[in-house]
């Protein structure tokens, strides 16, 4: 397989050109969100000047042709995760808010008092509160697999708690903190066999690697398009068919109705069932430029890229005396995620040093205070990276970690 061009792909993102503080932009923070490229860029901005019209309820040539779009996007995404039918992916602001969905819908339904939610340690809150609201309204109980001290699920503990019964097994297929890739199809076979629906959050892994729902065999996944060269606003939630069909609506609103009367209403077929109200048109088309954009330059391409970038930081980063690394250290079992904390200096302040150099990380909890308490920190340095991330921009980081220590004069 032919290595990417990393040069000439950072010529198609606009911002990768800037210039902060003086200094080249070293962007650094993909697992918060990606850059977009000019082709989804200009592709929002000529569906504003050619297209911009409501969906799915004008028969003029501009609803016609948005609504096209629209629904031309939601097949692309389909066929991106290997979904049998469009019919299984339901638009959303983003994966919270499929989360938020199946929750509030699917658990409205399925869970009661004295039920089991199991999540995982490693959870985003997005994957953790929304099952804490349901589990207080209904009275059922939420309990979490462990994590071992290889920053990876221990999947013995896993068995104990799967082997109780839980109605729902929700958890991350790769951690925006650890970076950890989870055995996704081996968790949803084993859960299978206590009769426990799946949920897995999907938003580290669409992004960067391969995702095939079928392979999986999970009830849901929920993915956002910000983070894979789409616009903020569009999500995805993907849902077996025959699951969905049994779910009640979450929202009610224009689209996801079919008849309405003053004594009550009838509601829509999948999947708008689920998308009450305008969409965010712009979003979903954005989004299938991004899908075009990623499977031209390969999703294979993008996984072995993220590998050896990431190899290369945790050699390079390792050489900086008194770093503390939080992740499995391991190319086939992580992302390109890499926590971290360096000596006594606090995250923050870290970050700070690192932005006069130009260089973007994220600092803080990362969404996952459990998590953080877990490790028995407050907060942490990430690095993450993306396709279009270099080894230069590794080097640069490295650098301006060193500096950070002789200003904090760490010895």
């Amino acid at each position: 397989m032919p290595k990417l061009s990393i040069e000439q792909i950072r010529k198609d993102f606009p911002i990768l050109s800037l210039k902060p503080n003086g200094k080249n932009l070293v962007y650094l923070d993909s697992a918060a969100t990606s850059q977009k490229p000019a082709v989804v860029i200009n592709k929002i901005k000529s569906y504003y000047e050619e297209t911009n019209a409501n969906v799915h309820r004008g028969v003029h040539y501009l609803s016609e042709k948005a609504t096209q779009e629209y629904e031309g996007a939601r097949k692309k995404a389909a066929e991106f995760v290997k979904a049998q039918s469009p019919k299984e992916i339901i638009f959303a602001k983003n994966a919270t808010e499929g989360i938020n969905l199946v929750a509030q819908s699917w658990g409205h339904t399925n869970i009661g008092k004295g039920d089991r939610i199991l999540l995982t340690e490693m959870e985003h809150h997005s994957n953790i509160v929304p099952w804490q609201i349901l589990a207080k309204e209904k009275g059922a109980i939420v309990e979490y697999v462990k994590i071992n001290d290889r920053f990876e699920l221990d999947l013995k503990d896993f068995e104990q708690k799967i082997g109780k019964r839980p109605k729902i097994f929700a958890f991350t297929a790769v951690s925006n903190v650890l970076g950890t890739i989870n055995p996704v199809a081996e968790l949803v076979k084993k859960a299978k066999a206590f009769n426990c629906a799946t949920l897995v959050d999907a938003a580290q892994a669409v992004p960067h690697m391969a995702v095939d729902v079928q392979e999986w065999g999970c009830d849901f996944i929920v993915f956002s398009g910000h983070k894979m060269c789409a616009p903020t606003g569009i999500g995805v939630l993907y849902g077996r068919r025959s699951v969905l069909e049994n779910m009640e609506p979450w929202m009610g609103g224009g689209d996801m109705i079919k008849e309405v009367h003053l004594d009550g209403f009838s509601h829509n077929e999948l999947p708008w069932k689920f998308e009450a109200g305008t969409p965010n048109i712009e979003g979903a088309i954005g989004l299938a430029a991004a899908i075009d954009y990623l499977q031209k330059v390969g999703m294979q391409s993008i996984r072995e890229h993220e590998k050896e970038i990431t190899q290369y930081a945790i050699g390079k980063l390792s050489q900086v005396k008194g770093l503390q690394f939080y992740c499995p250290k391991n190319p086939d079992k992580q992302g390109g995620v890499i926590s971290f904390n360096v000596g006594d200096i606090h995250a923050h302040d870290l970050s700070s040093i690192l932005d006069e150099e130009g260089i973007a990380i994220r600092s803080g909890h990362h969404c996952a205070q459990p998590l953080m308490e877990k490790l028995g920190i407050a907060s942490a340095a990430r690095a993450s990276f993306y396709f279009y991330t270099t080894a230069a921009e590794i080097d640069a980081l490295a650098a301006a970690l060193e500096k950070a220590r002789e200003v904090f004069k760490l010895k």
